[in-house]
């Protein structure tokens, strides 16, 4: 199984926005992506991460981590212009 990480910003004054987005945007990714497992993204505490939201994601394979990726441009499209430029992103791969 394959994780990702993926720390992203918020404008300012858009993460009420961004949050209706995610709604839409979790249920179609579930919907559409059955290979995804896990996408679910967290707002992060504390005034050093304001405006963070982090995604924790899980993938039964690395084929649907990587469709999942193609399918990003599609179905982030409204998120994106809610957000900073850049994309803290980690890929982890299970141990056990």
């Amino acid at each position: 199984m394959v994780s990702i990480i993926a720390e992203v910003k918020v404008k300012e004054g858009k993460m009420d926005e961004a949050k209706e987005v995610l709604k839409e945007m979790v249920t179609n990714i579930k919907e559409s992506e059955p290979g995804t497992l896990e996408y679910i993204p967290h707002i992060i505490a504390g005034r050093k991460f304001k405006n963070t939201i982090l995604f924790y994601e899980k993938y039964e394979s690395e084929e649907a981590m990587k469709l999942h990726m193609a399918n990003l441009g599609k179905t982030g499209a409204k998120l994106t212009p809610l957000l900073e430029p850049g994309m803290d992103l980690k890929t982890c791969i299970e141990m056990l």
